[in-house]
């Protein structure tokens, strides 16, 4: 990576040729290096405030000792302004994506809200939509056909012979583990 800079007296003319054809080498060859995706594109956008100083400069007036350059075709009409095109499509795609992003995430996380689940008490009544090694708990009326349990209270023993443990996530604090009793239908 390198950084060049021509100074000089110059009028509005070679000042122009001298910048699109710098800008021009920038947009072929700035893209080569490991942070020159992210470097390129700012310097590009530095440069044109070198651009805006060269417009206020007066055209040249009269004959000179030597004709001033050619300016040539503006840049993005060259070669390397139209292969250029690409990494800097790439680049404003990136950057959209991440604006567009940010703000996206944070309204599926408004919708979507928390995904902790409705926790069990104490008496109450629950069915298991998972397996056992990836339970997916619901409260349900125990008058309900669904319901499949009676959220129990653990002894210090643990829970009775034939009774499942339902994973801390399910209690209201989210620490205490509950039992889950059978019902008999």
């Amino acid at each position: 990576m390198r950084f060049l800079r021509r100074e000089g007296v110059f009028c509005r003319t070679c000042g122009l040729a001298v910048f699109r054809k710098m800008q021009a080498d920038t947009l072929l060859q700035g893209w080569w290096g490991a942070l020159s995706a992210f470097i390129t594109p700012i310097t590009l956008l530095m440069n044109l405030g070198a651009l805006s100083a060269l417009r206020r400069i007066p055209e040249p007036q009269g004959p000179s000792w030597r004709p001033p350059l050619d300016p040539g075709k503006p840049v993005m009409k060259r070669p390397a302004g139209l292969i250029a095109a690409v990494p800097l499509a790439a680049v404003a795609a990136a950057v959209a994506v991440v604006v567009a992003a940010v703000p996206v995430l944070f309204v599926i996380g408004l919708v979507k809200g928390d995904d902790r689940p409705e926790p069990l008490t104490v008496g109450s009544c629950a069915r298991n939509d998972g397996s056992w090694s990836d339970q997916d708990l619901k409260t349900v009326s125990c008058s309900s056909s669904d319901a499949q349990f009676r959220v129990t209270e653990p002894s210090e023993a643990g829970c009775p012979t034939g009774d499942l443990l339902a994973y801390p996530e399910y209690s209201e604090d989210q620490a205490t583990l509950l039992c889950l009793h059978p019902l008999e239908r």
